[in-house]
């Protein structure tokens, strides 16, 4: 059997990959593992996105987790970062958070959060595995000693008070446009952007989980580029499903990735003098251009693989406040533990407001060099084997000859779809799309 964990929790097609059962069991070793040294009744949160297959994962964890002896407090549809603040607020031994992020409406995913509302480290999710293969440790109390179900209703508004506090900033005058997946920031965004003072347009937040990320949110900007566009906004913003990362776009529909998004934040917090430790954390995916802007403002970077749980593991180990992905996952310690997406908007729009500059002014901070991105599907348990393919290698290292030092070739197995990326940057584009493809043929040729 495979880790059961990936970078950002345990995902697979619902119902097939991700059953009921495994829920169940992983509800209940993650109660009795992260509860263990409690001597008072446990207590864990769960949220979910809109995913039609939400709500039968959250019966299935939830009974797991009551079998033990712990109390579920169900926090409804709320965004990721969502779970992992009120995780802390309401002083919970844990948060659940059921959402298979950007991916489409088959798939589900179950993240978990501790105490302090951080991700779970590697060696914790290692022990709630060994929990759930080893049955002997399973262990239920009697049936007047079961845990109860509670229903939070004040979640989504506790967080969204949250986050106005962070921002603290009057948006009159500005227009922009939201693009919600039809996934969780559905709950939470009108609750946050309408009291800015902005005027909002605010699309696809009817959390319909059959339709999430299907045509819409990050991993489709084309809608908001064409609704900012159509609408006469400054700046426009799509979450993902569960709203734990966002991608932007200018007036003019031009994407601003998240990339882009660091060099501005970070730009504005070194202009402040609050950014600590002169540093940003970035993931190896992170454009060549975000290099050069950084070494061209004297900010120290440092990259980690990718996957924001590791980009998070480097900001609290060197005492960061920034960092994040491409993607979009974009974490601002002083506020949250965890990436999310509105808060980041609230603060790309609060640089925005403050500097009197438009966001396309803003996002030329940083040179974007032309980057193609391709993913070749390969099942999970023949990732590794790819990699380490010596005819796969072989083209690499072609690839990387051929740019020398004009560009970079990264081929990576992604942590939460069934799927090899492959990532060539570089000054020509037609000749980074020729290596790309020549690089997904060869793995295309021996695993497809």
């Amino acid at each position: 059997m495979g880790r059961l964990f990936g970078t950002d929790g345990v995902r697979g097609v619902a119902n097939t990959q991700l059953s009921c059962a495994l829920a169940l069991s992983l509800g209940k070793a993650a109660a009795a593992v992260l509860t263990k040294h409690t001597n008072h009744k446990p207590k864990i949160l769960i949220g979910k996105d809109s995913r039609v297959s939400s709500d039968m994962l959250e019966s299935c964890l939830a009974g797991g987790i009551c079998s033990i002896g712990a109390d579920v407090m169900e926090l409804g549809v709320v965004p990721t970062p969502a779970v992992s603040y009120l995780t802390r607020l309401y002083q919970a031994d844990a948060g659940i958070m059921i959402s298979a992020s950007h991916n489409t409406p088959e798939y589900n995913g179950i993240k978990i959060f501790n105490a302090e509302g951080f991700k779970l480290s590697d060696e914790l999710e290692d022990e709630i595995e060994a929990f759930m293969q080893n049955e002997s440790l399973e262990t239920v109390v009697p049936g007047d000693k079961t845990g109860q179900v509670h229903f939070c209703r004040s979640g989504a508004q506790d967080y969204a008070d949250h986050l106005l506090d962070c921002a603290d900033v009057d948006l009159t005058g500005l227009k922009v446009a939201f693009d919600c997946a039809n996934g969780s920031a559905g709950r939470t965004v009108h609750k946050i952007f309408e009291k800015t003072g902005a005027q909002c347009f605010i699309f696809c937040d009817e959390c319909d989980g059959a339709k999430i990320n299907q045509g819409c949110g990050s991993t489709h900007l084309e809608n908001i580029s064409r609704l900012t566009r159509e609408h006469g906004c400054d700046i426009g913003f799509a979450f993902d499903g569960d709203a734990d990362r966002c991608l932007a776009v200018d007036a003019q529909g031009e994407e601003i990735d998240g990339d882009k998004i660091i060099a501005i934040l970070a730009h504005f917090l070194k202009a402040q003098q609050r950014l600590k430790n002169n540093t940003v954390v970035v993931t190896v995916m992170s454009n060549l251009g975000f290099f050069e802007f950084a070494k061209g403002q004297d900010i120290d970077c440092v990259r980690t693989k990718v996957g924001d749980r590791y980009v998070l593991e480097e900001m609290l180990k060197g005492g960061h406040n920034i960092g994040g992905e491409q993607s979009g996952h974009i974490i601002l310690l002083d506020y949250m533990n965890t990436g999310d997406g509105q808060l980041s908007a609230l603060m790309l729009l609060k640089v925005l407001k403050q500097t009197q500059k438009t966001a396309k002014e803003l996002a030329n901070l940083m040179e974007h060099y032309p980057q193609v991105l391709i993913g070749v599907k390969v099942p999970n348990h023949q990732k590794e084997t790819v990699l380490a393919d010596q005819d796969i290698c072989t083209a690499i290292q072609n690839a990387q000859a051929v740019l020398q030092q004009n560009g970079r070739v990264l081929v990576r197995a992604s942590g939460t779809e069934p799927l090899i990326r492959v990532m060539i940057e570089g000054k020509d584009t037609e000749q980074i799309q020729q290596l790309a493809q020549q690089i997904a043929a060869k793995i295309k040729e021996r695993y497809s």
